[in-house]
């Protein structure tokens, strides 16, 4: 789910504003990436930045990095990535080496760690684990059954449909439950149906389902799976497509119980609710409103076998990593090997950091704080940030498209982001989270309850704004409408996004670049449809509604053009609202990099103007190789373009860009004034 949203503090902003006027100081430390911030050995200077800024930025980078076996792409994202969970490892092997007294946060991590690494007591376990959930699949007298047992936390048994606990996007004081539709095991409906559909990738995936129930021992597993594969090929027939799936104002749809029986009345609701424990639910807010009650139908009318095998599948698909390592193996075969080209499964320990951080990420996340993030670092992020509101301010005010009426409630929005850095203020408590050492599968299965739990006695509290929907550790950034905040988890605050020994221009192209994005989702093509409180509702003029929406088709269109592979071009619409993100994020971050200098010319470093070493900033964090399989499935799933897209597309709606690399209209990115996108 896509989450991402700052009141102007003058003062911090006046302090950026005056260190970042000054040029490289003798007396300042090194920057990590020397000697200012970028890697001008990972540039091609043979290419001119017009023909391809990407390769410019970043192409020697790109013709000599090789991606890790057990990587799927590797970037900037994916190079701090690992080093996120080398020094999430780090810690960890540290508490587990000295332990922690029974029921201790130390005792939890420990063991939850340990006990995922523990590869030959959970291969001597078998499917033991597991087996009450298989036996209730077996044992399932009906639909009904399946739809309570699908409803039940922690065991990973599918439906066509299910639910959620959310914030409500018409009142985001309150707590929801969102009815949504599922039951797929490739990533959406166009891996089912459509002209970018592989030939063999059925029959692969057909072939892995059966392969997974010979393992648990199912003898009719390949005819099992043949019924599961047409199954689901029917759900993603209804399935909306990605692009639809965006619609902020179309995917909420409230129905209370009565017309949700009416809408799907084929569906097991009173059973299923109950398992859940939500028998007294009254109220739900339906997302795909024309496709659940054919879900629903086509779920009530399918073999009970078929159901079974489809059931038995995904739970141990989703718990594979829990069981023995042949299971394991296959299902990093299909998914891994296959569908995305990974040629190795990562070692077990990387990933056992993840499944530590998924369980119980905010009680790692103090301890990565406390190592990893100085106070002083939050503090430049605080600065920098009300920079970039200033900087999109003035964006807005000389706006040419949007009316005066318009202007007042989209600054009034502004003004009210809330930025969060590096850490929250409260941390979880998971006092009431049992760990058991020797027992992997049940305490992934405990800290499944354990969350859900915590969502269900909430629906009738009120919202907690101080919640993160990332760990600290986790590198990346987002923008959450409903509470109209902007997030940045310490681990993305590195180079080559954040580096408070860096050149300034660098930092306001990388993190300012960033931070613009992430401001730009409040006002992107569904951003735009939340208020300043947060509140899913029509607030800008009609005429600035249209044409705003003309400026986003010209982008998209721009986008649609792009070729990642030979004969798959991007989803401009799909990837409409990021693409929106990048396009006036960097033109904010550019208008902030220009207030910072407070009148006073940028030094020239190693030949490079100010505005040079800002573009090359922004480029550098988008140097990206990919394998063509992941490749192809971002297209396909992904609302992000690829890293390369990233690098070339917004540039050249830029008139600085052009200004700064002297880009002729012979060069292949060049876009005539006229053609040139400016939203912000």
């Amino acid at each position: 789910m896509n989450r991402r949203e700052l009141l102007i503090s003058g003062a911090g902003a006046a302090v950026l504003a005056g260190c970042a006027s000054a040029p490289v100081a003798a007396s300042r430390a090194p920057a990590q990436i020397a000697p200012w911030g970028v890697d001008l050995a990972g540039m091609d200077a043979s290419v001119r930045p017009g023909e391809d800024f990407a390769k410019y930025s970043g192409g020697a980078w790109m013709r000599t990095a090789q991606i890790p076996d057990d990587r799927t792409r590797w970037g900037a994202f994916d190079q701090l990535r690992e080093k996120s969970v080398a020094d999430v490892r780090a810690i960890l092997d540290e508490v587990s080496a000295a332990g922690g007294a029974p029921g201790s946060i130390e005792q939890k991590i420990a063991d939850y760690y340990l006990t995922y690494l523990d590869q030959p007591t959970i291969d001597a376990r078998g499917l033991a684990p597991i087996q009450p959930t298989l036996d209730a699949i077996e044992t399932a007298k009906d639909q009904a059954a399946l739809a309570a047992l699908a409803a039940l936390p922690g065991n990973g048994v599918p439906s066509p449909i299910v639910w959620g606990i959310s914030v409500d996007k018409k009142d985001p004081d309150r707590y929801t439950l969102t009815v949504t539709h599922a039951g797929l095991g490739l990533p959406n409906r166009t891996y089912y149906h459509g002209a970018t559909v592989k030939p063999d990738q059925l029959d692969l995936y057909r072939a892995h389902v059966g392969k997974l129930l010979a393992l648990a021992g199912d003898p009719m597993a390949h005819p099992k799976a043949q019924a599961i594969v047409d199954f689901e090929s029917e759900i993603a027939a209804l399935h909306w497509l990605p692009e639809q799936r965006r619609e902020r104002d179309k995917t909420y749809n409230p129905k209370d119980r009565q017309a949700l029986k009416a809408l799907a009345p084929d569906y097991a609701w009173d059973e299923a609710f109950q398992a859940g424990g939500l028998g007294g639910i009254q109220m739900v807010v339906v997302r795909e409103l024309d496709a659940i009650g054919p879900l629903a139908a086509l779920y009530a009318n399918t073999p009970l076998d078929t159901l079974r095998a489809h059931a038995k599948y995904h739970a141990l698909r989703s718990n594979a990593a829990l069981l023995p390592k042949a299971i394991d193996d296959e299902v990093f075969d299909f998914y891994g090997r296959k569908l995305n080209g990974q040629p190795q499964q990562r070692e077990r320990a990387k990933r056992a950091v993840d499944a530590v951080d998924g369980a119980l990420g905010e009680a790692v996340g103090t301890l990565y704080v406390a190592r990893h993030f100085p106070p002083e670092a939050k503090a430049q992020m605080l600065d920098l940030v009300e920079n970039l509101r200033i900087a999109f301010g003035r964006r807005i005010r000389a706006s040419a498209w949007m009316s005066e009426e318009t202007k007042l409630v989209a600054l009034e929005k502004l003004a009210a982001f809330r930025p969060k850095i590096g850490y929250p203020d409260e941390w979880r408590d998971y006092s009431a989270l049992e760990i058991v050492r020797g027992d992997a599968f049940g305490n992934a299965q405990r800290a499944a309850i354990f969350d859900y739990e915590r969502d269900l006695a909430r629906l009738d509290k009120p919202t907690d704004r101080n919640e993160w929907l990332m760990t600290p550790q986790t590198v990346n950034a987002y923008y959450y409408s409903v509470f109209n905040e902007i997030v940045f988890p310490a681990a993305i605050l590195q180079p080559p996004f954040f580096d408070p020994n860096a050149d300034p221009a660098v930092n306001y192209g990388a993190i300012g670049g960033v931070i613009g994005h992430e401001m730009g989702h409040g006002f992107d093509d569904q951003g735009s449809k939340s208020d300043a409180k947060g509140v899913l509702r029509t607030w800008w003029n009609g005429e600035d509604v249209k044409r705003f929406a003309a400026l986003g088709d010209r982008l998209a269109a721009q986008y649609s053009e792009f070729e990642a592979l030979p004969g798959l071009k991007l989803n401009g619409r799909l990837g409409l609202g990021e693409n929106i993100g990048d396009n006036g994020g960097l033109q904010v971050a550019y208008e902030a990099y220009t207030i910072s200098r407070d009148g006073q010319e940028a030094p020239v470093l190693d030949g490079y103007s100010g505005d040079q070493r800002f573009f090359l900033g922004w480029g550098q964090v988008w140097r990206t190789l990919y394998r063509d399989e992941a490749l192809r499935n971002q297209v396909k799933v992904g609302p992000h373009s690829p890293g390369y897209f990233r690098a070339n597309g917004p540039v050249r709606n830029m008139d600085s860009w052009y200004a700064a690399f002297a880009v002729e209209p012979t060069d292949a990115l060049y876009l005539p004034p006229t053609e040139r996108v400016t939203i912000w």
